[in-house]
């Protein structure tokens, strides 16, 4: 990866040997590697079991959760919080797990309403809950710094499954919490 960086650096009529960039390539290779380290990990191995028995029934929301992602379209940052809630039908999933998932999957090249998709189905797969909500809310670097260059725009995106799907009043209560 470094003499790809290095390439590019000589393409863009860079000159790679001033002082500034002597380690650019290196260092940027080792962020490209951290950015993306998502693909190097196993989500089943991150929850390690971390799912425990609970009689408990009522909605589980952490919110506010912040992430970092490249457009897989422009390989630039977008970034923002995530939101997410479940039904527990029996089992609930230890909470800093949560927010790991949104950093396995956030942590790839992604456009963000697969990224919402993702995290749902992951956690609906391993809770077996009555119904999980993701919504993402996110600024994307692709849409401010290029193309149309607005500056204040956010896009959301929406992911609901089982009671969260089927029932509105459940859609409700998840997103009148998250507010």
């Amino acid at each position: 990866m470094e003499e790809i960086y290095k390439k590019l650096l000589l393409d863009i009529g860079e000159d790679i040997n001033r002082p500034g960039l002597k380690e650019t390539p290196h260092r940027a290779a080792a962020s490209f590697k951290y950015l993306t380290k998502g693909y190097q990990e196993d989500v089943t191995k991150v929850i390690n079991g971390a799912i425990f028995p609970s009689d408990n029934d009522e909605m589980v929301i952490v919110k506010n959760i912040e992430l970092y992602s490249l457009c897989e379209h422009h390989l630039l940052p977008f970034y923002g919080k995530c939101h997410v809630g479940y039904l527990p039908d029996g089992k609930i999933i230890g909470v800093s797990k949560i927010a790991r998932i949104v950093d396995i999957f956030a942590r790839r090249l992604q456009v963000q309403e697969n990224l919402t998709k993702q995290i749902a189905e992951t956690l609906m797969h391993s809770t077996n809950a009555k119904g999980v909500g993701v919504v993402i809310e996110a600024q994307h670097l692709c849409m401010m710094m290029r193309g149309v260059e607005k500056q204040n725009s956010i896009m959301k995106t929406s992911y609901m499954l089982g009671l969260f799907r089927s029932q509105t009043s459940t859609r409700s209560e998840f997103l009148s919490l998250i507010q």
